[in-house]
């Protein structure tokens, strides 16, 4: 297998300052500071030791670490793993929520509620719901289930550990810790590759498991590295079916498609591509001040998950209104943005270029009405037709629409997640939304933690993930 040769970087002021990003390898926390890499959003220096390509491939000839251990005992360590993680004392978590606040969009209060919350997922009821919802016989993961068809042919089929490479998002430090649950639960050998946004969480709640029992199968199963998006010396080397199975990939349109390139017979694409979730709000929230308020509400609460970094954030709020209406609803909706929900503190302020593009709508009375402030606190827009630019820092563009079907031309397959207002709206809704090729539907202001084992982004992902394998064994009696 071909080695990366060295990779470092010539001492300098930026090494110096940079914060460390270790790497972990089966167990191994491997350290250094052989090259300093910048986070995407804010520019900030991190440190990472350099790439050893031949230590990150499980060779074929060697079965999986987790193939026979039982899924019972997996799940039982994920939990124990997420007692440790919700662990105050955790020193591995709190030195990664240092080093995120310093890289990440998010204010640190929304990165410690995300860490907190993101372990609720290492619970055994959750964790044993999703395996039955992707699965609707999980003894395939743990053996080869006999079966036999109309015609007498007997076969064996067993959902086989995998060998997955991991391209995680920079958005939501809970990613890591749901994907290293779920690579456990199909069994996989995994590498994470991690972003430069978060090039710290995914090592941190490894570390933890790994000082639990650094030789238990499901530590000696991952690895999480990073390096450039788009680095061609590791990617052609990696990006192989010699090596993996299949690429899980997380991120935005320039991250797929560079990950496109390697996509051929044997390894395959997993792909979460980036979304745009909305809302979608009839003429009943008129009814009365009390509804105003309540509609208003709830689609605040959907704009403002995580800061509204997340795929699953609102973004666009189709209203059944008049101009007139709209801005009567989008000067309420901005006010409930502008609460403070998670003691955030101070948030970051809009990039200069969406502050301007806002404020130059605020000019055009006839077109738009803007109502907040562009200080990252929360802002509404109304308009009649989506704005140019994606919505973002608690922001919300309101659209008026002479009826909610109307809005259905805006919905298309990169469409996640739609919040209806009033509920009773969804069954009339759905197939349409479905057609236009939207994934989810929920009630507004129940856009944030999805039913626990549901299809994302319209598929089952960890039926995805595994290899199945049928043994054929001739027809019975013969």
């Amino acid at each position: 297998m071909n080695t990366l040769t060295e990779l470092s970087s010539p001492p300098s002021t930026d090494q110096a300052e940079a914060d460390s990003a270790p790497f972990f390898i089966r167990g191994q926390v491997i350290d250094g500071a052989d090259q300093i890499h910048r986070s995407r959003d804010l520019g900030v220096s991190f440190a990472t030791p350099k790439l050893d390509l031949n230590s990150l491939v499980h060779p074929r000839t060697e079965l999986p670490p987790l193939l026979n251990t039982p899924l019972s005992e997996i799940i039982d360590f994920l939990v124990e793993s997420g007692q440790r993680l919700c662990d105050p004392n955790n020193e591995h978590v709190q030195a990664c929520i240092d080093r995120m606040a310093k890289v990440s969009l998010a204010p640190r209060a929304v990165i410690e509620h995300q860490m907190l919350h993101a372990t609720e997922y290492l619970d055994k009821k959750v964790l044993m719901e999703v395996v039955e919802q992707n699965f609707p016989n999980p003894k395939a993961l743990d053996e080869w289930v006999p079966h036999t068809d109309h015609q007498g042919r007997r076969s064996f089929i067993r959902a086989y550990a995998p060998r997955l490479i991991h391209v995680l998002p920079g958005n939501s430090p809970g990613m890591g810790i749901r994907s290293i649950a779920q690579s456990a639960l199909v069994k996989s050998v995994s590498l994470f590759k991690m972003a430069s946004a978060d090039p710290f969480s995914t090592t941190a709640f490894l570390r933890t498991m790994a000082e639990i029992d650094p030789n238990h199968p499901v530590v000696q199963s991952m690895s999480a590295i990073y390096w450039r998006g788009g680095d061609d010396a590791v990617e052609r080397v990696l990006y192989r079916p010699q090596y993996f199975d299949k690429l899980v990939a997380w991120g935005g349109g320039d991250a797929i498609n560079n990950v496109m390139k390697y996509i051929g017979p044997g390894f395959q694409l997993v792909s979460f591509d980036p979304k745009t979730s909305i809302s979608m709000v009839g003429r009943e929230a008129f009814a009365s001040a009390e509804t105003l308020a309540e509609a208003a509400e709830f689609n605040a609460r959907d704009v403002s998950i995580l800061n509204q970094e997340a795929c699953v954030c609102s973004r666009f709020t189709f209203l059944e209104a008049t101009p007139e209406e709209g801005d009567r609803y989008a000067e309420v909706l901005a006010e409930r943005l502008r609460i403070d929900r998670t003691g955030e503190g101070t948030p970051r302020p809009l990039d200069r270029e969406l502050k301007e593009q806002i404020d130059v709508l605020r000019m055009m009375d006839d077109d738009y009405a803007v109502f907040g402030k562009t200080d990252g606190r929360g802002v509404a827009i109304r308009s009649e037709e989506p704005v140019d630019f994606h919505p973002l820092r608690k922001t919300s563009n309101v659209v008026c629409v002479p009826d909610l079907m109307e809005a259905m031309k805006y919905v298309n397959v990169a469409t996640q997640t739609v919040g209806v207002y009033p509920f009773g709206r969804m069954p009339a809704l759905r197939d349409h939304l479905a057609s236009g090729g939207a994934q989810r539907v929920v009630r507004l202001g129940e856009a944030g933690p999805a039913a626990i084992g549901n299809p994302h982004d319209a598929m089952y992902p960890l039926h995805r993930f595994v290899h199945w394998m049928a043994n054929e064994d001739g027809v019975e009696g013969s």
